[in-house]
């Protein structure tokens, strides 16, 4: 069977037949490096970054970039010079986010287990907001905040109970998942903010989970959130913003992309009235389709049941596939228009049988050293990588227009080795 790949935003095939990312040959990169390697088009980002504000406009959100997508400082620097905020979940991203230049001011510190010594440095640095999720949370914040003698800016997310309809895995709305407060809980915390004079509730917060491309589960969780806005407004405190997380999904192959239209009207009809700061929260949407995993063919293998092509990343490299069953879009950096294309399982060659990127997959004849990409890379990737096997860790590569330049440099089993030490009874 011959197929020919479908490609998202920034890629494409010149009349050489090679892989180009925006005005980059891929291969000519590839030449260059040591595989696998990620490389990540800024141009690529810029370009969704405008059609998500153009997409949200009517509700005039501030945007929050959420670093666990994708953290490599050259990216973040590019997304909070776009005046972009951040949303955090651990005391490392906002040392990342800081450093990447975001202001302090639109850093959302999220998660539901936050330590002492993270609220603590949050609260120095003066960021913009704490999504709280818990009673106990809430305690040990204002704790912090009175040792430091001053006030921290807090939102209640609150878990709606809906099902998001996506990976169970990554969904993060039902009442059975670990996440928020249910509305009742969070008012009453409301009811006894006295007790905290540290804590300024300003805010209500929702999460949904990843990956959604169906609107509904927003309008939903929506008509929720405002119910209980009208409930805490109703007992004398006014609120400044609501925050309704990310989640936006990236459509593959022939599937429908998100419904904007829908979500803003599904948002618009219930909280508009209320006139309240609108935030969300998106990663893989603005970053996904920027990525490519660029890997070699080791070599391939043929049994009477299967062909594989095994390939140099693994899944210490890319970890999704195994995790959560995902599968990515395969390119060749040549492609042969006359190619015939049979089915094949992409493996690579950690010893688990999990670390496979696709099965049955129509792929052209490969050999040894032939360099392939996995496409829709960008979003929890190399954030999730390791040296699982004593495997090196990838290096990240970023490019803008015809410029590139390794962001993030290997780091050898050599590298990995040499930061151990024998304990000392054992070093002689």
């Amino acid at each position: 069977m011959s197929q020919r790949p479908a490609l998202p935003d920034g890629l494409g095939y010149d009349g050489q037949g090679r892989l180009c990312l925006s005005r980059l040959v891929v291969s000519n990169i590839a030449a260059q490096l040591a595989t696998p390697f990620y490389l990540y088009d800024l141009d690529i980002v810029r370009v969704r970054v405008k059609r998500l504000r153009q997409a949200l406009a009517p509700l005039k959100p501030r945007i929050c970039y959420a670093v666990k997508a994708n953290g490599s400082l050259s990216l973040l620097r590019l997304l909070a010079q776009e005046n972009l905020g951040a949303d955090i979940v651990s005391g490392g991203e906002l040392a990342r986010a800081l450093a990447a230049g975001f202001a302090p001011a639109n850093i959302i510190f999220a998660g539901v287990g936050k330590t002492d010594a993270e609220i603590l440095a949050s609260l120095k640095a003066g960021i913009g907001q704490f999504n709280v999720e818990s009673e106990a949370e809430l305690e040990r914040i204002a704790h912090c905040a009175q040792a430091l003698g001053v006030t921290a800016p807090v939102a209640l997310r609150i878990n709606p109970d809906v099902d998001a309809g996506t990976h169970s895995k990554i969904t993060t709305g039902r009442a059975t998942d670990k996440f928020g407060l249910a509305p009742e809980a969070a008012l009453a915390l409301v009811r006894q903010r006295q007790r905290w004079p540290q804590i300024g509730i300003e805010a209500l917060a929702f999460h949904l989970g990843s990956q959604l491309l169906d609107a509904r589960p927003y309008a939903t969780a929506s008509i929720r959130l405002r119910e209980l806005v009208l409930a805490v407004r109703a007992e004398g405190l006014p609120l400044r913003a609501v925050d309704l997380g990310g989640g936006f999904g990236v459509a593959q192959a022939q599937a429908a992309p998100f419904d904007f239209a829908a979500y803003v009207q599904a948002v618009s009809s219930q909280l508009k009235p209320l006139e309240l700061e609108i935030t969300v929260e998106p990663g893989r949407y603005l970053v996904a389709e920027a990525g490519l995993l660029v890997t070699r063919v080791i070599q391939t293998k043929e049994t009477a049941a299967r062909r594989f092509v095994i390939i140099d990343a693994g899944m210490n490299d890319l970890l999704r596939p195994a995790l959560y069953s995902a599968e990515h879009p395969v390119f060749p950096l040549v492609l042969d228009a006359q190619e015939d294309w049979q089915p094949a399982d992409l493996v690579g060659p950690i010893c688990e049988s999990s670390d496979r990127f696709n099965r049955a997959l129509a792929l052209p004849r490969l050999a040894q050293g032939d360099v392939l990409a996995l496409g829709m890379a960008g979003a929890y990737g190399a954030v999730m990588r390791s040296s699982y096997n004593d495997r090196a860790l990838a290096a990240e590569v970023v490019a803008e227009g015809d410029r590139w330049a390794i962001a993030t440099p290997a780091l050898s089993p050599e590298a990995l080795l040499a930061r151990e030490q024998l304990a000392p009874w054992l070093a002689h």
